[in-house]
């Protein structure tokens, strides 16, 4: 049962780099269910749901300093809020 959902918007350089596909890879090595998906203003929003303090790691990693990660594509800014659980299943990239 998940305790919290994430909403991050990820601002940078962000789409056509594998971010999505990074952030994905990500979520299910922590257990966490959602999305992440390309914004048409050049953002990518992340949906994810699971225990808080996963949901929390994620969110680290998103800010992670590049060069201390193989997250690829370069992150400027990252926005979150938190809300109830939706019931997500799995975690893909839209």
């Amino acid at each position: 049962m998940a305790d919290t959902r994430m909403t991050a918007h990820v601002h940078g350089h962000v789409q056509g780099v594998g971010f999505r596909w990074w952030t994905r890879s990500r979520a299910l090595e922590l257990g966490l269910s959602g999305y992440a998906k390309n914004l048409s203003d050049g953002r990518v929003e992340v949906v994810a749901e699971g225990a808080q303090g996963d949901v929390d790691k994620l969110l680290e990693l998103l800010r992670e300093n590049p060069s201390s990660t193989d997250r690829p594509g370069t992150v400027e800014a990252v926005h979150e809020q938190y809300g109830e659980p939706r019931g997500a299943q799995g975690f893909e990239e839209r």
